[in-house]
């Protein structure tokens, strides 16, 4: 099996950081420091399609209130 069908059956959670920025994570691993699950696995294109879908502001969670409180 190469590496990129190994890629494309591995299942994914997706997960967020505290300023909001999402990211994927393999479903089997502890995630990093500072990043929690949001509750969608599934493969690598579903989780991928799962943030293009929720992840509409890029701009990182302290810039959106500053600029809110300014």
């Amino acid at each position: 099996m190469s590496d990129s069908d190994v890629v494309k059956q591995t299942t994914y959670k997706v997960v967020v950081n505290e300023e909001e920025q999402y990211s994927i994570w393999p479903a089997q691993s502890d995630n990093p420091l500072g990043w929690t699950d949001v509750g969608k696995s599934g493969l690598k294109q579903e989780c991928l399609d799962y943030i293009k879908e929720v992840w509409t502001d890029m701009r990182p969670l302290s810039l959106r209130k500053f600029i809110e409180n300014n």
